[in-house]
């Protein structure tokens, strides 16, 4: 008699689902003002409907949690500039300034995860250099664009690749974090802080005057 191979049914209760409950809970918790450092896994747990067990079954403490939260907003703002290319098509300023736009946008959704990660990061050296390494690695790609764009004679040789790819990059993070942190959302507002930030990396860095 042939043997019959059973399907198992979908489990909706699966990893995947059961973190994204975590993780939309404890992102819930901290729009409604709850301190990251306040905030116990009870608490999560409780709010994403799961046991405190498997909390730890899934994360191994809060701060791998916060830096999964983290990662998300961070790969969410990185594939966005990295669609975007100096030689591009059309008008590279304007092109830079709608991905400053929809960066923005991205900071403001994940604000509450970004003031924990500030919070975090002032004490806890795993998380200061988790997010430090995403920074990183931002730099090295854009330290790399201005080398590409120096080799066309488009970037002066007289820019300094390293320097400059820090001080956009960084200076251009800690810029967004201020300006998310320090201002309510406003159509205005924030389509200026993108025209800025995008003319600052343009004629700063990518076409600087000889």
């Amino acid at each position: 008699m042939p043997s019959i191979t059973r399907r198992r049914p979908r489990n909706p209760d699966g990893r995947a689902a059961v973190e994204a409950r975590v993780l939309a809970a404890t992102e819930r918790l901290l729009r409604e003002g709850v301190r990251f450092t306040d905030l116990g896994v009870q608490r999560i747990a409780a709010e994403a409907g799961v046991a405190r067990s498997t909390f730890y079954t899934h994360f191994r403490d809060k701060t791998e949690l916060l830096m999964r939260l983290a990662g998300t907003m961070r790969e969410t703002s990185f594939d966005r500039t990295g669609e975007w290319s100096p030689a591009g098509p059309g008008d590279p300023l304007a092109a830079l300034t709608e991905v400053f736009a929809d960066v923005i946008r991205i900071y403001r959704t994940y604000a509450p995860v970004l003031a924990a990660v500030s919070e975090v990061a002032a004490y806890d050296e795993v998380v200061r250099e988790y997010w430090a390494a995403g920074l990183e690695r931002f730099v090295a790609r854009t330290v790399q664009a201005i080398r590409v764009e120096q080799e066309a004679g488009r970037t002066p040789a007289s820019v300094d690749p390293e320097t400059a790819g820090r001080l956009i990059v960084i200076g251009g993070d800690r810029f967004l974090a201020d300006h998310v942190s320090a201002t309510p959302a406003d159509p205005e507002t924030d389509a200026a802080a993108a025209r800025e930030l995008a003319a600052t990396w343009w004629y700063g860095a990518y076409r600087r005057p000889a």
